[in-house]
C-alpha cells in the first residue's frame, strides 16, 4: 500500500502531528519560520527528528520542494546520507548576476549533486535548473502543475454587464510586478471608461498601489481586497472578466490555470514558462512593459465578447488535471527507486566538483553529516 507523509515546519500554534483527509498524516516539526516562510538553517539541527519520521514511518523516497526552502535542502542532504532514494522538485526561476541568485545557485549545486532525480514544472524552468546547477538534463522530468476544476467553476452570472472588471490577485511584490500595475492601471482607466480593477493580494507594494489610487482618484474604479484566503479566491475570480499576471519571472503560474478554469481571459508578461501554460487562443502576452501591457489589455478586451467561460472550462479540465500529475510523478519515483545505490566516495567526487573551495567545504559539510548520522545511531 503507498502512502505519502509530509514533513514541514511549524505555522503558528499548529505543530505535532495531525491527520489529514484521506489518511494523509503530517508532521509539523517544531522549528518556526523567520524569514518568507523559511525555517532557520540549521544543517544537522533536524537530522534527528528526521532520522525518527523515516524509520518510524517506513519511508523508501524522500521528495524535496523548492530551492529556497532550507528544510528541503536539509532532508535531502541528511535522506542521501543515510541511503534513501531522493526527488527535488524545483518551483521556481532564479537569475545568476545578482548576489542572492549566485549564493541560491550554490546551494542548489550541492543539494543537486546528489539526488536521484529532479521534476521542474515547465521547460523553460528545466532549461533554467539545469543551467544553474549542473545536473544532467537526462535526469529532469517536467511535469506542469495543474488545477482543481471542481473548485474552480466559471459563474458568468457574478459578472457585471455594463462594464469589465480586470482582476489581479497576487502577492504585491517587486518579483509579481507590483511596480508594473502602478503605470498600468491608471492608464488603462484613462482609455477605457467602462474598465474596473479588483486587486487581491497583500505586500510590500500594495502602498504604492495605495498612493497610485489616491492621487488618480480611482478609489471607486480600483478595489483592493487585501490578502485573499485561497479558499476564496474562485468567489473573487468569477466577479471578472479579465485576469492580470504582471509577473517578471514565473516557471509556471497556477493563478493563470484557476483564472482560465473560472472562465476569465488572460492578459499575462511573456516571462518564463509562462507562454507554456495556455493555448494561444487563450491567453494575450506581453512584454514586461507598461505600454506593451495596456495594448495587451485593450486587444483582450476586443476579443472578450467571443469567449466563451464554460467552454474554457472544459478546456481546462481535460488540460490539467491533479490525477495525471499524479501518475507522471509515480513514474520519476520508479525511475529514482531503481537508480544504482552509490558508495561514500563517489558521493564525494561529486561534492568534490563543485567547485575549486566550495567543493572542500561541501565534503566537509558531507563527512560531518556522516558521522553525526553514525553518533546518533549510537546514542539512539
Amino acid at each position: 500500500m503507498n502512502q505519502v507523509v509530509v514533513m514541514t515546519h511549524a505555522y503558528g500554534k499548529r505543530s505535532g502531528v495531525r491527520y489529514m483527509t484521506n489518511g494523509l498524516k503530517v508532521y509539523y516539526v517544531p522549528w518556526l519560520p523567520f524569514l518568507m516562510q523559511n525555517s532557520l538553517p540549521t544543517i544537522y539541527g533536524i537530522f534527528p527528528i528526521l532520522r525518527t519520521i523515516l524509520i518510524r514511518e517506513r519511508i523508501t523516497l524522500v521528495h524535496g520542494h523548492q530551492a529556497f526552502s532550507t528544510l528541503c535542502h536539509e532532508a535531502l542532504l541528511h535522506a542521501r546520507t543515510m541511503g534513501y532514494n531522493v526527488v527535488f522538485t524545483d518551483h521556481s526561476l532564479y537569475g545568476f548576476a545578482d548576489i542572492g541568485s549566485i549564493h541560491m545557485n550554490k546551494v542548489l549545486q550541492f543539494t543537486l549533486a546528489d539526488v536521484n532525480q529532479a521534476i521542474c514544472v515547465s521547460h523553460t524552468s528545466k532549461e533554467n535548473t539545469v543551467l544553474r546547477s549542473g545536473l544532467p538534463p537526462n535526469k529532469v522530468f517536467v511535469i506542469p502543475n495543474a488545477v482543481d476544476t471542481a473548485m474552480f467553476k466559471p459563474n458568468p452570472n457574478c459578472r457585471p454587464c455594463n462594464e469589465i472588471v480586470i482582476v489581479v490577485i497576487s502577492r504585491l511584490v517587486y518579483r509579481k510586478g507590483a511596480d508594473l500595475l502602478v503605470e498600468v492601471i491608471p492608464e488603462v482607466c484613462r482609455l477605457y471608461p467602462n474598465v474596473r480593477f479588483i486587486v487581491g493580494g497583500d505586500g510590500p507594494k500594495r502602498v504604492r498601489l495605495e498612493e497610485m489610487r489616491e492621487k488618480n482618484s480611482l478609489q471607486e474604479r480600483v478595489e483592493m481586497l487585501g490578502a485573499v484566503p485561497h479558499a476564496q479566491v474562485q468567489s473573487v475570480l468569477v466577479r471578472g472578466h479579465i485576469f492580470l499576471n504582471s509577473s517578471l519571472t514565473e516557471a509556471f503560474c497556477i493563478a493563470i490555470l484557476e483564472a482560465a478554469s473560472c472562465g476569465l481571459l488572460t492578459v499575462s508578461t511573456r516571462v518564463g514558462g509562462v507562454p507554456e501554460v495556455l493555448p494561444p487562443d487563450m491567453i494575450v502576452l506581453a512584454e514586461p512593459v507598461p505600454g506593451d501591457m495596456v495594448t495587451a489589455i485593450g486587444k483582450a478586451i476586443k476579443i472578450l465578447p467571443k469567449t466563451d467561460p464554460y467552454a474554457m472550462h472544459v478546456r481546462m479540465k481535460d488540460l490539467y488535471s491533479w490525477s495525471d500529475v499524479a501518475r507522471r510523478t509515480v513514474v520519476v519515483y520508479d525511475h529514482a527507486l531503481v537508480s544504482n545505490p552509490t558508495t561514500m566516495l563517489q558521493r564525494l567526487s561529486r561534492y568534490y566538483e563543485c567547485g575549486a573551495w566550495a567543493g572542500k567545504l561541501f565534503c566537509l559539510i558531507m563527512v560531518l553529516d556522516f558521522i553525526i548520522w553514525h553518533l546518533i545511531e549510537w546514542w539512539q
